[in-house]
Protein backbone atom coordinates (compact mmCIF):
# COMPACT_ATOMS: atom_id res chain seq x y z
CA UNK A 1 0.00 0.00 0.00
CA UNK A 2 1.12 3.42 -0.77
CA UNK A 3 2.93 5.62 1.94
CA UNK A 4 -0.34 8.46 2.93
CA UNK A 5 1.01 11.21 5.16
CA UNK A 6 -2.29 13.04 4.92
CA UNK A 7 -5.80 12.19 3.38
CA UNK A 8 -5.84 15.96 2.67
CA UNK A 9 -3.14 18.30 2.29
CA UNK A 10 -3.96 22.23 1.59
CA UNK A 11 -1.52 24.72 0.33
CA UNK A 12 -3.06 27.94 1.55
CA UNK A 13 -4.52 29.01 4.37
CA UNK A 14 -6.53 31.82 3.29
CA UNK A 15 -10.57 31.52 2.67
CA UNK A 16 -10.79 28.92 0.45
CA UNK A 17 -8.13 26.52 2.01
CA UNK A 18 -9.24 26.96 5.81
CA UNK A 19 -12.84 26.96 4.97
CA UNK A 20 -12.29 23.41 3.19
CA UNK A 21 -10.19 21.76 5.57
CA UNK A 22 -12.08 23.09 8.38
CA UNK A 23 -15.31 21.39 6.83
CA UNK A 24 -13.42 18.09 5.91
CA UNK A 25 -11.61 17.71 9.06
CA UNK A 26 -14.97 17.82 11.19
CA UNK A 27 -16.54 14.87 9.31
CA UNK A 28 -13.24 12.90 10.54
CA UNK A 29 -10.70 13.30 7.73
CA UNK A 30 -6.82 14.09 8.49
CA UNK A 31 -5.51 17.35 6.97
CA UNK A 32 -2.71 19.49 6.80
CA UNK A 33 -2.56 23.36 5.66
CA UNK A 34 0.52 24.67 4.78
CA UNK A 35 0.59 28.73 5.20
CA UNK A 36 4.09 30.39 3.56
CA UNK A 37 3.17 33.60 5.99
CA UNK A 38 3.91 33.22 9.51
CA UNK A 39 1.67 36.59 9.95
CA UNK A 40 -0.89 38.16 7.79
CA UNK A 41 -0.61 41.05 5.85
CA UNK A 42 -2.70 43.42 4.28
CA UNK A 43 -2.26 43.81 0.82
CA UNK A 44 -4.77 45.19 -2.05
CA UNK A 45 -7.46 42.45 -2.91
CA UNK A 46 -11.18 42.08 -2.89
CA UNK A 47 -13.00 42.36 0.99
CA UNK A 48 -16.60 42.63 -0.57
CA UNK A 49 -18.44 39.30 -0.03
CA UNK A 50 -21.92 39.72 -2.74
CA UNK A 51 -25.11 38.07 -1.40
CA UNK A 52 -25.24 35.11 -3.27
CA UNK A 53 -21.82 34.19 -1.93
CA UNK A 54 -22.65 34.90 1.60
CA UNK A 55 -25.20 32.22 0.90
CA UNK A 56 -22.25 29.93 0.54
CA UNK A 57 -20.67 31.08 3.65
CA UNK A 58 -23.81 30.04 5.49
CA UNK A 59 -24.22 27.00 3.83
CA UNK A 60 -20.57 26.31 4.67
CA UNK A 61 -21.26 27.29 8.62
CA UNK A 62 -18.41 29.64 8.64
CA UNK A 63 -20.60 33.20 8.35
CA UNK A 64 -20.58 33.69 12.55
CA UNK A 65 -17.20 33.33 12.50
CA UNK A 66 -16.79 36.04 9.17
CA UNK A 67 -18.78 38.07 11.47
CA UNK A 68 -16.64 37.13 14.59
CA UNK A 69 -13.66 38.28 12.85
CA UNK A 70 -14.86 41.54 12.04
CA UNK A 71 -16.83 41.09 8.90
CA UNK A 72 -19.50 44.12 8.34
CA UNK A 73 -22.98 43.76 7.26
CA UNK A 74 -23.80 46.14 4.07
CA UNK A 75 -27.32 46.23 3.33
CA UNK A 76 -27.47 48.89 0.65
CA UNK A 77 -26.15 48.95 -3.14
CA UNK A 78 -25.68 52.17 -4.30
CA UNK A 79 -25.12 53.01 -8.23
CA UNK A 80 -24.35 56.36 -9.97
CA UNK A 81 -23.60 57.09 -12.99
CA UNK A 82 -20.78 60.00 -12.73
CA UNK A 83 -22.37 61.87 -10.00
CA UNK A 84 -26.13 60.98 -10.34
CA UNK A 85 -27.57 58.50 -8.27
CA UNK A 86 -29.02 55.93 -10.32
CA UNK A 87 -30.08 53.12 -7.52
CA UNK A 88 -30.39 52.45 -4.03
CA UNK A 89 -31.36 48.98 -3.81
CA UNK A 90 -31.93 47.28 -0.42
CA UNK A 91 -30.37 44.27 -0.73
CA UNK A 92 -32.15 41.93 2.37
CA UNK A 93 -35.09 43.03 0.92
CA UNK A 94 -34.45 41.76 -3.02
CA UNK A 95 -32.33 39.34 -3.40
CA UNK A 96 -32.82 35.46 -2.75
CA UNK A 97 -30.57 34.66 -0.03
CA UNK A 98 -32.38 37.73 1.73
CA UNK A 99 -29.22 38.94 2.71
CA UNK A 100 -26.84 42.46 1.96
CA UNK A 101 -23.16 42.13 1.64
CA UNK A 102 -20.75 40.64 4.01
CA UNK A 103 -17.42 43.21 3.70
CA UNK A 104 -14.28 42.71 5.96
CA UNK A 105 -10.66 43.40 6.59
CA UNK A 106 -8.76 40.30 4.80
CA UNK A 107 -5.60 39.23 6.93
CA UNK A 108 -8.42 39.40 10.21
CA UNK A 109 -10.65 37.11 8.16
CA UNK A 110 -7.54 34.60 7.11
CA UNK A 111 -6.42 34.58 10.90
CA UNK A 112 -9.98 33.94 12.44
CA UNK A 113 -10.70 30.93 10.07
CA UNK A 114 -7.40 29.25 10.09
CA UNK A 115 -7.42 29.64 13.40
CA UNK A 116 -11.05 28.31 13.50
CA UNK A 117 -9.37 25.42 11.30
CA UNK A 118 -6.42 23.92 14.20
CA UNK A 119 -9.05 24.22 16.54
CA UNK A 120 -11.53 21.40 14.35
CA UNK A 121 -8.03 19.29 14.08
CA UNK A 122 -6.47 20.39 11.39
CA UNK A 123 -2.95 20.34 11.10
CA UNK A 124 -1.35 23.84 10.32
CA UNK A 125 2.68 24.42 9.04
CA UNK A 126 3.12 28.49 8.87
CA UNK A 127 6.31 30.17 7.54
CA UNK A 128 6.34 27.14 5.13
CA UNK A 129 6.32 26.91 1.20
CA UNK A 130 5.19 24.24 -1.29
CA UNK A 131 8.36 24.27 -3.37
CA UNK A 132 6.56 21.53 -6.09
CA UNK A 133 3.84 18.57 -6.15
CA UNK A 134 3.88 15.25 -7.81
CA UNK A 135 0.60 14.33 -9.33
CA UNK A 136 -0.01 10.87 -9.18
CA UNK A 137 -1.81 8.24 -6.93
CA UNK A 138 -1.06 9.05 -4.50
CA UNK A 139 -0.07 12.67 -5.14
CA UNK A 140 2.59 14.33 -3.45
CA UNK A 141 3.78 17.67 -1.83
CA UNK A 142 7.20 19.01 -1.70
CA UNK A 143 7.60 21.63 1.47
CA UNK A 144 10.54 23.92 2.72
CA UNK A 145 10.53 25.27 6.43
CA UNK A 146 13.43 26.90 6.96
CA UNK A 147 15.97 24.62 5.33
CA UNK A 148 15.01 21.55 5.47
CA UNK A 149 12.95 19.75 2.10
CA UNK A 150 10.27 17.59 2.77
CA UNK A 151 8.07 15.15 0.76
CA UNK A 152 4.79 14.11 1.70
CA UNK A 153 1.91 12.03 0.31
CA UNK A 154 -2.00 12.67 0.58
CA UNK A 155 -5.15 10.90 -0.95
CA UNK A 156 -5.51 14.63 -2.55
CA UNK A 157 -3.91 17.72 -2.78
CA UNK A 158 -5.98 20.94 -2.92
CA UNK A 159 -4.40 24.25 -4.24
CA UNK A 160 -6.10 27.16 -2.86
CA UNK A 161 -2.97 29.18 -3.17
CA UNK A 162 -4.30 32.28 -5.24
CA UNK A 163 -3.96 33.56 -8.60
CA UNK A 164 -0.11 32.76 -8.70
CA UNK A 165 -0.52 29.43 -7.55
CA UNK A 166 2.69 27.51 -6.83
CA UNK A 167 0.61 24.33 -7.16
CA UNK A 168 -0.98 25.26 -10.35
CA UNK A 169 2.38 25.85 -12.23
CA UNK A 170 4.34 22.82 -10.44
CA UNK A 171 1.28 20.48 -11.40
CA UNK A 172 1.59 21.20 -15.39
CA UNK A 173 -2.10 23.06 -15.52
CA UNK A 174 -2.45 24.80 -18.43
CA UNK A 175 -3.68 28.80 -17.66
CA UNK A 176 -5.47 31.01 -20.39
CA UNK A 177 -5.92 34.74 -19.64
CA UNK A 178 -8.36 37.10 -21.14
CA UNK A 179 -6.38 40.04 -23.08
CA UNK A 180 -5.72 42.61 -20.93
CA UNK A 181 -8.89 45.32 -21.07
CA UNK A 182 -8.81 46.40 -17.50
CA UNK A 183 -6.61 47.46 -14.26
CA UNK A 184 -8.12 47.87 -10.88
CA UNK A 185 -6.19 50.04 -8.07
CA UNK A 186 -6.81 49.72 -4.46
CA UNK A 187 -6.42 51.36 -1.28
CA UNK A 188 -7.27 51.27 2.48
CA UNK A 189 -9.02 54.70 3.99
CA UNK A 190 -9.77 55.24 7.32
CA UNK A 191 -13.06 57.91 7.82
CA UNK A 192 -14.71 58.85 4.25
CA UNK A 193 -17.26 60.87 4.55
CA UNK A 194 -19.56 58.41 3.95
CA UNK A 195 -22.68 56.13 5.32
CA UNK A 196 -21.48 52.57 6.66
CA UNK A 197 -24.18 50.46 5.47
CA UNK A 198 -24.13 50.92 1.59
CA UNK A 199 -21.81 49.75 -1.21
CA UNK A 200 -20.99 52.29 -2.79
CA UNK A 201 -20.50 52.04 -7.11
CA UNK A 202 -19.44 54.78 -9.26
CA UNK A 203 -19.32 54.21 -13.12
CA UNK A 204 -18.80 56.93 -15.78
CA UNK A 205 -18.57 54.85 -18.62
CA UNK A 206 -18.09 57.80 -21.72
CA UNK A 207 -14.17 57.75 -19.98
CA UNK A 208 -13.80 54.12 -19.25
CA UNK A 209 -13.80 54.63 -15.48
CA UNK A 210 -15.46 53.46 -12.66
CA UNK A 211 -14.83 53.64 -8.68
CA UNK A 212 -16.13 51.51 -5.84
CA UNK A 213 -16.15 51.72 -1.92
CA UNK A 214 -16.80 48.83 0.41
CA UNK A 215 -17.29 49.70 4.42
CA UNK A 216 -15.17 47.51 6.37
CA UNK A 217 -16.55 48.40 9.70
CA UNK A 218 -14.36 50.16 12.17
CA UNK A 219 -14.96 53.21 9.72
CA UNK A 220 -12.30 51.45 7.08
CA UNK A 221 -13.50 51.91 3.80
CA UNK A 222 -11.65 49.79 0.47
CA UNK A 223 -11.84 52.28 -2.44
CA UNK A 224 -10.93 51.18 -6.26
CA UNK A 225 -10.65 52.67 -8.91
CA UNK A 226 -11.20 50.88 -12.65
CA UNK A 227 -9.91 52.76 -15.35
CA UNK A 228 -8.76 50.71 -19.26
CA UNK A 229 -5.43 49.37 -20.00
CA UNK A 230 -5.56 51.21 -23.60
CA UNK A 231 -4.28 54.66 -22.99
CA UNK A 232 -3.81 54.42 -19.12
CA UNK A 233 -1.11 56.92 -18.05
CA UNK A 234 -1.86 56.89 -14.53
CA UNK A 235 0.70 54.23 -12.55
CA UNK A 236 -1.37 53.88 -9.64
CA UNK A 237 0.79 51.83 -7.41
CA UNK A 238 2.58 53.12 -4.11
CA UNK A 239 2.07 56.53 -2.03
CA UNK A 240 2.99 58.94 -4.09
CA UNK A 241 0.31 58.67 -6.36
CA UNK A 242 -2.33 58.92 -3.29
CA UNK A 243 -3.37 62.01 -4.81
CA UNK A 244 -3.66 60.78 -8.06
CA UNK A 245 -5.57 57.73 -7.32
CA UNK A 246 -8.00 60.19 -5.44
CA UNK A 247 -8.33 62.55 -8.20
CA UNK A 248 -9.08 59.90 -10.41
CA UNK A 249 -12.37 58.60 -8.37
CA UNK A 250 -13.83 62.02 -8.34
CA UNK A 251 -13.06 62.28 -12.52
CA UNK A 252 -15.19 59.42 -12.31
CA UNK A 253 -17.79 61.06 -10.07
CA UNK A 254 -17.10 60.89 -6.69
CA UNK A 255 -17.76 63.76 -4.69
CA UNK A 256 -14.45 65.28 -3.20
CA UNK A 257 -16.61 65.75 0.11
CA UNK A 258 -16.18 62.00 0.66
CA UNK A 259 -12.45 62.74 1.30
CA UNK A 260 -12.42 65.49 3.58
CA UNK A 261 -10.60 64.21 6.68
CA UNK A 262 -10.25 61.02 5.44
CA UNK A 263 -6.67 58.92 6.32
CA UNK A 264 -5.18 56.30 4.18
CA UNK A 265 -4.35 53.52 6.38
CA UNK A 266 -3.11 50.62 3.96
CA UNK A 267 -0.90 50.41 1.09
CA UNK A 268 -2.06 51.77 -3.06
CA UNK A 269 -1.53 48.71 -5.77
CA UNK A 270 -2.78 48.40 -9.27
CA UNK A 271 -3.35 44.84 -10.54
CA UNK A 272 -4.04 43.71 -14.08
CA UNK A 273 -8.54 43.01 -14.20
CA UNK A 274 -7.73 40.24 -17.01
CA UNK A 275 -9.52 36.97 -15.98
CA UNK A 276 -7.00 33.51 -15.33
CA UNK A 277 -8.31 30.42 -15.67
CA UNK A 278 -7.34 26.86 -16.27
CA UNK A 279 -9.96 24.01 -17.61
CA UNK A 280 -11.14 21.14 -15.57
CA UNK A 281 -8.94 22.39 -11.87
CA UNK A 282 -8.58 18.37 -11.38
CA UNK A 283 -6.15 16.20 -12.28
CA UNK A 284 -4.27 13.21 -11.20
CA UNK A 285 -5.11 13.95 -7.25
CA UNK A 286 -4.46 17.44 -7.38
CA UNK A 287 -7.69 19.80 -7.03
CA UNK A 288 -7.85 23.46 -7.44
CA UNK A 289 -9.99 25.98 -5.99
CA UNK A 290 -10.39 30.22 -5.72
CA UNK A 291 -8.20 31.79 -7.75
CA UNK A 292 -5.90 29.24 -8.83
CA UNK A 293 -8.69 27.84 -10.26
CA UNK A 294 -10.23 30.84 -12.00
CA UNK A 295 -9.32 34.50 -11.01
CA UNK A 296 -12.22 36.08 -12.16
CA UNK A 297 -12.16 40.23 -13.07
CA UNK A 298 -12.07 41.49 -9.87
CA UNK A 299 -14.27 44.50 -11.49
CA UNK A 300 -17.32 42.88 -10.55
CA UNK A 301 -16.50 41.68 -7.04
CA UNK A 302 -17.58 37.98 -7.66
CA UNK A 303 -13.98 36.55 -6.59
CA UNK A 304 -14.23 36.08 -3.23
CA UNK A 305 -18.17 34.47 -3.69
CA UNK A 306 -16.45 31.96 -6.14
CA UNK A 307 -13.89 30.56 -4.06
CA UNK A 308 -16.67 29.84 -1.67
CA UNK A 309 -18.50 28.37 -4.58
CA UNK A 310 -15.80 25.84 -5.14
CA UNK A 311 -15.23 24.91 -1.69
CA UNK A 312 -18.88 24.19 -0.87
CA UNK A 313 -19.38 21.93 -4.41
CA UNK A 314 -16.01 20.24 -4.10
CA UNK A 315 -17.06 19.79 0.10
CA UNK A 316 -20.41 18.17 -0.57
CA UNK A 317 -18.75 15.98 -3.78
CA UNK A 318 -15.99 14.80 -1.20
CA UNK A 319 -18.92 13.59 1.37
CA UNK A 320 -21.03 11.90 -0.92
CA UNK A 321 -18.40 9.25 -2.17
CA UNK A 322 -15.15 7.27 -0.95
CA UNK A 323 -14.48 7.56 -4.76
CA UNK A 324 -12.29 10.49 -4.10
CA UNK A 325 -10.90 10.61 -7.64
CA UNK A 326 -15.04 10.68 -9.09
CA UNK A 327 -15.74 13.30 -6.61
CA UNK A 328 -13.01 15.70 -7.86
CA UNK A 329 -13.62 15.10 -11.58
CA UNK A 330 -17.64 16.05 -10.59
CA UNK A 331 -16.82 19.21 -9.00
CA UNK A 332 -14.29 20.04 -11.87
CA UNK A 333 -17.18 19.49 -14.54
CA UNK A 334 -19.74 22.01 -12.39
CA UNK A 335 -17.13 24.45 -11.59
CA UNK A 336 -16.20 25.02 -15.48
CA UNK A 337 -19.89 25.54 -15.89
CA UNK A 338 -20.74 28.44 -13.39
CA UNK A 339 -17.17 30.22 -13.94
CA UNK A 340 -18.01 30.01 -17.68
CA UNK A 341 -21.51 31.51 -17.31
CA UNK A 342 -19.73 33.92 -15.02
CA UNK A 343 -17.07 34.89 -17.38
CA UNK A 344 -19.61 35.43 -19.96
CA UNK A 345 -21.76 37.89 -17.83
CA UNK A 346 -18.65 40.07 -16.97
CA UNK A 347 -17.74 40.01 -20.61
CA UNK A 348 -21.09 41.56 -21.38
CA UNK A 349 -20.56 43.60 -18.61
CA UNK A 350 -17.05 45.16 -19.52
CA UNK A 351 -18.15 45.79 -22.96
CA UNK A 352 -21.21 47.78 -21.95
CA UNK A 353 -20.02 49.83 -19.35
CA UNK A 354 -15.88 50.32 -20.06
CA UNK A 355 -15.96 50.36 -23.99
CA UNK A 356 -15.36 53.51 -25.35
CA UNK A 357 -15.97 55.74 -28.62
CA UNK A 358 -19.02 56.42 -30.97
CA UNK A 359 -20.19 52.40 -31.20
CA UNK A 360 -20.27 51.58 -27.53
CA UNK A 361 -21.58 55.50 -26.91
CA UNK A 362 -24.60 54.48 -28.94
CA UNK A 363 -24.64 50.47 -27.44
CA UNK A 364 -25.54 52.27 -24.21
CA UNK A 365 -28.17 54.94 -25.27
CA UNK A 366 -29.87 51.96 -27.01
CA UNK A 367 -29.32 49.47 -23.91
CA UNK A 368 -29.46 51.36 -20.55
CA UNK A 369 -33.34 53.04 -20.90
CA UNK A 370 -34.09 49.96 -21.07
CA UNK A 371 -32.23 48.58 -18.42
CA UNK A 372 -34.26 51.29 -16.23
CA UNK A 373 -37.28 50.14 -18.01
CA UNK A 374 -36.85 46.54 -17.22
CA UNK A 375 -33.66 45.50 -14.92
CA UNK A 376 -34.45 41.63 -15.11
CA UNK A 377 -32.83 42.49 -18.87
CA UNK A 378 -29.50 43.30 -16.44
CA UNK A 379 -27.78 40.23 -14.88
CA UNK A 380 -28.30 40.32 -10.87
CA UNK A 381 -24.88 39.86 -10.01
CA UNK A 382 -24.90 40.68 -6.21
CA UNK A 383 -27.79 38.47 -6.00
CA UNK A 384 -27.69 35.67 -8.25
CA UNK A 385 -23.89 35.76 -9.64
CA UNK A 386 -23.21 32.75 -12.33
CA UNK A 387 -27.29 31.29 -12.00
CA UNK A 388 -28.01 34.65 -13.81
CA UNK A 389 -29.34 33.34 -17.25
CA UNK A 390 -26.25 33.64 -19.84
CA UNK A 391 -27.62 31.88 -22.95
CA UNK A 392 -27.53 33.68 -26.10
CA UNK A 393 -31.17 34.62 -25.35
CA UNK A 394 -30.17 36.25 -22.44
CA UNK A 395 -27.43 37.94 -23.91
CA UNK A 396 -29.21 39.33 -26.61
CA UNK A 397 -32.00 40.13 -24.38
CA UNK A 398 -29.13 42.22 -22.27
CA UNK A 399 -27.93 44.05 -25.48
CA UNK A 400 -31.65 44.92 -26.30
CA UNK A 401 -31.16 42.77 -29.97
CA UNK A 402 -34.68 41.19 -29.33
CA UNK A 403 -36.20 44.60 -30.24
CA UNK A 404 -34.44 44.42 -33.19
CA UNK A 405 -36.03 41.18 -34.38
Amino acid sequence: MARIDYEVIVAGGGLGGSTLARALAERGARVLIVEREEQFKDRVRGEGMLPWGVAEARALGIYELLRNAGAWEVRWWTRYFGSTLRERRDLVATTPARTGCLDFYHPAMQSGLLEAAEASGVGVRRGTAIVGVIPGNPPAVRILGGRHEEQLYARLVIGADGRNSKVRASAGFVVHRDPRRLVVAGILHEGLQIPEDAVQYISRPSIGQGALVFPIGQRRFRSYFVYRTQGAIRPLSGRRHIGDFVAACVETGVPPAWYEGAEVAGPLAAFDGADAWVDCPYRDGIVLVGDAAAASDPTWGCGLSLTLRDVRVLRDQLLTTTDWPAAADAYATEHDGYYSALHRLEDWLTVLMYEMGPDADARRARVLPRFAEDPSRAPDFPGLGPDSPSDEAARRRFFAEDLCD
